[in-house]
């Protein structure tokens, strides 16, 4: 069906596209719950291969949704419905914000990627919290992605991450911190010792729940690499490598702005993810994301040391139903390599 649908879909602007995706998958909840438990029969692949506890908490299947697809925390039950294993809602603001003009989504087609220059918009925290309350706890891990308001200073960052982990804490599995996108000015510069320490050192006092730090992928490896060394110090839980990229020299068009996504940086986002799940995989928790769209892409990345994966960009160009070929892929590859559970694959090419 999504074959059909598509053409017309990419007829639309993206923003207004993702719209209309995500009315739809709300419309079917509002509408009557049983549609959901129709479209779950129908994408929802349950295997005890792909069964895992991570930090306290327990994943279903490796297979997650990027933050930025839901922003408010508004589809969670249509996103269960199509067989994801975690979900991840947000970037959210303290402040509600309107995020970049537009136009500021583009579809690059032939790549199968997008380029973004979003800025966090969202509805900010109190409209968030009152979604999530309807909902929360939920039957699948639910991670709280957070950054901080435009036109808060990076020397008043802190407080944006502070207020957010305390207003979320009973309201989410986990937590991501957002420091790596492309589209708040200056937001990168927060990836330093400084700032993570204070941030990491703070957060204790306000949450016990896991935190990830999502890192940029245009990083310097070595400088990567010291960065989760120090975060790792500090007690962090776990890494996302890695968010959009800022590399234009993949790009033929002369928009020198906002983030890629999809795959146009798979390549750039599976090396980076190597390098440092080599170093680090043994001691935290990794989730890979980045140009991820097929189940021996997760795989790779699995083998590499990934105990998750995220998509986002793949989802627009290939559908729903690639949750649950992934899902079915993974079982099938796990036991041609003789593997009884993925936890046994992760890190399996660099043990």
């Amino acid at each position: 069906m999504y074959d059909l649908i598509k053409p017309i879909l990419f007829k639309l602007e993206p923003e207004l596209a993702h719209s209309l995706a995500e009315y739809s998958l709300k419309g079917l909840e509002f509408i009557h719950p049983a549609l959901l438990n129709l479209l779950a029969n129908k994408y929802v692949y349950d295997d005890d291969m792909l069964k895992q506890e991570l930090l306290g908490l327990f994943f279903a299947n490796p297979v997650g949704i990027a933050g930025g697809f839901d922003k408010n925390a508004n589809i969670l039950k249509g996103l269960c419905a199509l067989g994801f294993g975690f979900l991840e809602f947000g970037t959210v603001t303290p402040l509600a914000q309107k995020g970049n003009d537009k136009p500021r989504l583009f579809r690059l087609i032939k790549e199968e990627s997008l380029q973004n220059a979003m800025g966090f918009n969202n509805k900010g925290k109190a409209k968030v919290l009152q979604n999530l309350k309807k909902s929360y706890p939920f039957v699948l891990p639910i991670g709280a992605n957070i950054g901080k308001n435009k036109d808060t200073s990076n020397e008043n960052a802190l407080q944006d991450y502070l207020n957010l982990l305390s207003s979320f804490n009973n309201f989410c599995d986990y937590f991501t911190i957002n420091i790596s996108s492309p589209n708040t000015k200056n937001l990168r510069t927060l990836q330093n010792k400084d700032f993570l320490s204070s941030l990491l050192k703070e957060a204790k006092n306000l949450s016990s729940k896991p935190i990830f730090i999502k890192i940029a992928p245009d990083l310097k490896q070595k400088e990567a690499l010291t960065l989760c060394e120090d975060c790792l110090k500090d007690g962090v839980s776990g890494f996302i490598i890695a968010n959009t990229s800022t590399d234009y020299s993949l790009l033929d068009n002369n928009r020198t702005f906002g983030g890629l996504s999809g795959q146009i940086i798979k390549e750039k986002s599976s090396k980076f993810f190597k390098a440092l799940a080599k170093e680090f995989f043994k001691d935290t928790v990794l989730i890979s994301s980045g140009g991820i769209d097929s189940a021996n892409e997760a795989y790779d990345r699995i083998k590499n040391g990934a105990s998750l994966v995220q998509i986002y960009t793949a989802l627009v160009f290939k559908g729903p139903s690639l949750i649950r070929d992934i899902n079915k892929s993974l079982c099938e590859l796990l036991k041609k390599d003789k593997f009884l559970n993925i936890q046994e694959a992760v890190g399996a090419n660099i043990k």
